[in-house]
């Protein structure tokens, strides 16, 4: 069987979603599946990519196909970005045969264009994979505003779910919303992200990574992960939680990362005139388990009108890590379920500044609690989201489609 999997982020891009497509990716070709990735080139490039505007690399059964796109970190550059490269999936798809899969990682819903030429003229069969509820969450995040546009990808919306053979979602909530949107229970799949539970592990606070970032001798509140629009108001938030513990010496707030709200929140700790929040970049991917090792807290935050539209693969990430999880997300919604059900950390309303602060403090002054929550958060990710389970059934769902 031939897989078309279609993913924008790929290694050696940052953040989890190019670590969990990679590990797909070479899972399925591992399983004896030809897999043909069609991605872009990596917004930083290295000496290996630099000046290309197309790249094919194989290695066995998996080709990786890389596309040139646009780069520019505003909404409508990551439009653009959206339909360049569709037009690129489109162009790669002449090649698709009778009994081929094609997975559309989604968003953008403009691949549901490629996949319906290689459905009716190519007899394959289309995989979509829900990360992100769009267009609910550009909606109700404010980036998508102009009426007739937000028609437009409603309509979208629903042409894409309706070609679709089956629509893998990451959640219980994630197919609820389906549900009601008129998408057959008989499509759906519920599959959640996983964690590579061998390589996360819990380790020990003092480390090679806490030192060089100097992060050891605090009280390390941490946030790891892209800065985008589903979680950039929750973090403005934290912010003005550290200007609430600003007498604690001990704590530090540490944001980890990249994405397009990053200037817009160190504009806001300016604004606030505080020195208890450091911004870091990213690390390599190696040294992951050291960075979520020196927190004693992690924080996966969800801004309120967008607590029921994504679960951050962070949060799978932070349970393998054994830590504490503060979820910054509405009371009800997904993540804090996950967290109150399991026992794997605390949950605050995200436009709650007081409440994030009360919650730091409280698992502050309790390190037993904290390894307690940390106990069971590692203990959960290894039972329901460990690595080669999850991608073992996306396997089966993936035969049993052209079965």
């Amino acid at each position: 069987m031939k897989i078309f999997l279609h993913t924008m982020y790929y290694l050696p891009d940052f953040g989890s979603a190019p670590v969990l497509m990679d590990e797909m990716a070479r899972y399925l070709a591992a399983a004896g599946h030809e897999v043909e990735v069609v991605t872009t080139l990596p917004r930083i490039r290295g000496e290996e990519f630099r000046g290309l505007f197309y790249s094919r690399r194989r290695t066995g059964r998996l080709v990786v196909k890389r596309l040139w796109t646009n780069t520019a970190a505003f909404p409508l550059g990551r439009l653009l970005a959206w339909n360049i490269y569709t037009a690129g999936a489109l162009v790669n798809l002449l090649a698709v045969r009778r009994g081929d899969i094609v997975v559309l990682r989604t968003p953008p819903l403009q691949l549901g264009f490629p996949a319906l030429f290689a459905k009716v003229l190519g007899g394959a069969r289309v995989l979509v994979n829900v990360q992100d509820i769009h267009p609910d969450l550009a909606v109700e995040s404010g980036i998508l505003r102009n009426p007739g546009a937000i028609c437009f990808a409603r309509a979208l919306e629903k042409a894409v779910y309706g070609l679709a053979d089956r629509i893998a979602v990451i959640s219980d909530g994630f197919a609820r919303n389906l549900r009601a949107k008129g998408v057959p229970e008989t499509k759906l799949a519920i599959l959640p992200n996983w964690v590579d539970t061998d390589f996360l592990r819990p380790g020990p606070r003092d480390n090679p990574v806490s030192r060089r970032l100097g992060l050891e001798g605090k009280f390390v509140v941490m946030y790891s992960g892209t800065i985008s629009i589903s979680s950039h108001r929750a973090l403005e938030r934290t912010l003005e939680a550290a200007a609430l513990l600003a007498d604690d010496r001990e704590i530090v707030f540490a944001v980890v990362g990249e994405g397009l709200k990053k200037d817009a929140l160190r504009a806001k700790a300016a604004a606030l005139g505080i020195a208890n929040a450091v911004f870091l970049p990213f690390v390599p991917y190696a040294e992951l388990p050291d960075l979520l090792a020196s927190s004693d807290v992690l924080l996966v935050p969800l801004d309120a009108a967008n607590s029921d539209l994504s679960v951050p693969s962070k949060l799978y990430g932070a349970m393998a890590a054994g830590r504490p999880v503060l979820g910054l997300a509405e009371p009800g919604s997904e993540v804090a379920r996950l967290l109150g059900d399991n026992d794997c950390g605390l949950t605050a309303p995200p436009d709650d500044a007081a409440a994030v602060a009360g919650a730091v403090r409280a698992l502050k002054a309790s390190p037993e609690r904290r390894r307690a929550l940390g106990a069971s958060a590692r203990a959960f990710a290894v039972r329901r989201f460990a690595k080669d389970d999850i991608l073992r059934r996306y396997d089966g769902l993936l035969r049993s489609m052209v079965s």
